[in-house]
């Protein structure tokens, strides 16, 4: 199976992480992430994730990312919104796609202890929709 991944750079260290995570975990079920997107943030993954669902080598995909707590509702706005997306698209496209989206609403000291959980669970959501 082939993954693509679309990975947000706001939090870019801990993205990273999560993308190597990621790519452990597929490795680990007999799959390949086999390419990365990096966009500014979790607003632009869903066109992103359109762009990548079209191509005939991807199988499927992965957003990941962070959305923390802001001072305002912004960001749960986002996360519902692109989430929302990301359903549609899986839809549009019969392709699945794991949602690696760390938040709303992360405070700094939840964001480690997900980085991994998260990552992981994204590749299996896509495998075990895939089989």
């Amino acid at each position: 199976m082939r993954i693509a991944a679309v990975c947000g750079s706001f939090h870019k260290a801990e993205v990273e992480q999560m993308l190597e995570y990621a790519r452990d975990e597929a490795t680990s079920k007999n799959a390949e992430v086999t390419e990365a997107v990096w966009v500014p943030g979790s607003m632009e993954a869903p066109l992103a994730l359109e762009r990548l669902l079209m191509r005939e080598d991807v199988d499927g995909a992965i957003a990941l990312g962070i959305i923390e707590r802001g001072q305002t509702q912004h960001g749960l706005v986002m996360g519902q919104s692109v989430t929302r997306a990301i359903i549609e698209l899986q839809i549009k496209h019969n392709k699945p796609i794991g949602l690696g989206i760390i938040g709303p609403g992360a405070e700094p000291e939840h964001i480690e202890p997900r980085l991994e959980p998260h990552a992981r669970a994204a590749v299996g959501a896509v495998i075990a929709m895939q089989n």
